[in-house]
C-alpha cells in the first residue's frame, strides 16, 4: 500500500472518530439517556431512605437493582444487593459518587429481597415481587 493509500485512511479514520465524538455530544439527551438505561426492563418499585434510594427493575425473568445517593458527587459507601429466593445475594460494594449497581439476578417467578445503603443510611425491602 503507497503512503497515498495509507494517508486517506487514516484521514478517513479520523473523520469517522470526530463525527462520532461530535453526535455523541450534540444529542440532547444523549448523556442522560446513558445513565438512565442502567437495568434494562420496567421499573417496578423505588425503595427511598434517608440518604438515598434503590431502584427496581424487572425483565423476562431477571431483576435489576441500582442505588443512587441524594447528593451525587461525593465519593462515599454504597452498595446494593439482589437475592433471588434459594440463591446468594449478588452485591456491588464500594466507594462510589453517583451509584452502587447495577446488580442482576435472574429470578423467574420466584421472590428477592433487595438492600441498599449511602453511608450510613440503608433499606431491606423484605421479600417482593412474588
Amino acid at each position: 500500500m503507497g503512503s497515498g493509500a495509507m494517508r486517506r485512511r487514516l484521514a478517513l479514520g479520523v473523520a469517522v472518530l470526530a463525527a462520532s465524538g461530535v453526535l455523541a455530544f450534540a444529542t440532547p439527551g444523549g448523556a442522560l439517556a446513558a445513565s438512565d438505561g442502567l437495568c434494562a426492563g420496567r421499573k417496578v418499585k423505588t425503595l427511598p431512605f434517608s440518604t438515598g434510594a434503590v431502584q427496581v427493575y424487572r425483565r423476562n425473568g431477571y431483576v435489576c437493582a441500582v442505588t443512587l445517593p441524594k447528593r451525587p458527587g461525593i465519593k462515599r459507601m454504597m452498595s446494593v444487593s439482589v437475592q433471588a429466593r434459594g440463591n446468594r445475594p449478588v452485591v456491588d460494594r464500594g466507594r462510589y459518587a453517583h451509584r452502587a449497581g447495577p446488580v442482576t439476578v435472574h429470578a423467574g417467578h420466584r421472590c428477592v429481597w433487595v438492600k441498599g445503603s449511602v453511608a450510613r443510611g440503608s433499606v431491606s425491602s423484605g421479600w417482593i415481587l412474588c
